[in-house]
């Protein structure tokens, strides 16, 4: 079974930093991209980074020069580095990866239980 344990969220005042960390652990062939996503009171679920196996990364235009996404394929871990943070940040951030079971087999995208940031004015 497959699990992704996320750790890192919390309060910082608007400026400020925080790191998120993404762990997968079960059983499985591969991992393919992970990200990361956020959700807002009242809003959908939106994709703030992805990155691929090989470590190319992507990012929303809202956090672009702002946030860092990278991984450790040793760790199966994926980090979110976030600087300069401000109040519109705030939301519940999910992480996503997905996930080959089998070698040559279906990859399925599994979710971390989500990890609250806030970030005060």
């Amino acid at each position: 079974q497959v699990q992704l344990v996320e750790s890192g969220g919390g309060l910082v005042q608007a400026g400020g930093s925080l790191r998120l960390s993404c762990a997968a652990s079960g059983s499985f062939s591969s991992i393919n991209a992970m990200g990361w996503y956020r959700q807002a009171p009242g809003k959908q679920r939106d994709l703030v980074a992805t990155i691929t196996s090989g470590g190319s990364p992507k990012y929303a235009d809202s956090v672009k020069g702002r946030f860092t996404i990278s991984r450790d394929n040793n760790k199966n871990t994926v980090y979110l580095q976030m600087n300069s943070l401000k109040p519109d940040d705030t939301a519940v951030y999910y992480c996503n990866a997905n996930i080959e079971l089998y070698r040559g087999g279906f990859s399925y995208d599994y979710w971390g239980q989500g990890t609250q940031v806030t970030v005060s004015s």
